[in-house]
């Protein structure tokens, strides 16, 4: 599909998105069906994200975000920036990260060592997108929605430029126009 000077592929489709989120919304219930889990949202890209995995939640929750920045147009600068931090305390909580996409594993390892540090009760980490191939990780991720190669995407938070978050699917982004 042509998306002004952009070639996007869909890769995967919104109702397959919208699936997927509600059967990790279920799981996350069932696991956390005593307890009030605080959400944090990675910001930008897992705004979309969060706000549809907690409208399926059918248990009490909370959320915050975080900002952090790692990325230059398509490439990783190899450094994490701290741009907005939670406001919430989340000593002694269950916390869920909400990321759109790992990529490299640089912004995830950051995060997850600096929640880690507040002591919380539990640390879970869900993910719509993981690139398996390139992710540097040293740990699991608890809920990946979808597994995807290493290509540039879109849609449904994730951006170029800033551009594309809200299209309601994932796109490959494709050609020279990058």
């Amino acid at each position: 599909m042509q998306y002004g000077k952009y070639t996007l592929t869909e890769i995967i489709s919104a109702d397959v998105i919208r699936k997927r989120i509600r059967e990790i919304a279920q799981q996350l219930s069932d696991r956390f069906k005593d307890e009030v889990p605080i959400f944090i949202g990675v910001l930008n890209g897992s705004f979309i994200v969060l706000a549809d995995l907690m409208r399926a939640m059918t248990i009490d929750c909370e959320m915050d975000f975080i900002k952090l920045s790692s990325y230059a147009g398509t490439e990783s600068t190899g450094t994490v920036r701290l741009l907005k931090d939670i406001s919430a305390d989340i000593t002694n909580r269950h916390v869920i990260i909400v990321e759109d996409i790992i990529d490299s594993g640089l912004t995830i390892q950051f995060l997850k060592e600096r929640l880690e540090g507040a002591s919380p009760k539990s640390l879970t980490i869900v993910t719509l997108l993981l690139k398996p191939d390139v992710a540097k990780i040293k740990f699991a991720i608890d809920y990946v929605g979808f597994e995807i190669p290493p290509d540039f995407v879109v849609g449904y938070g994730l951006d170029y430029q800033q551009k594309m978050r809200h299209l309601p699917a994932i796109y490959r982004l494709e050609g020279n126009n990058l």
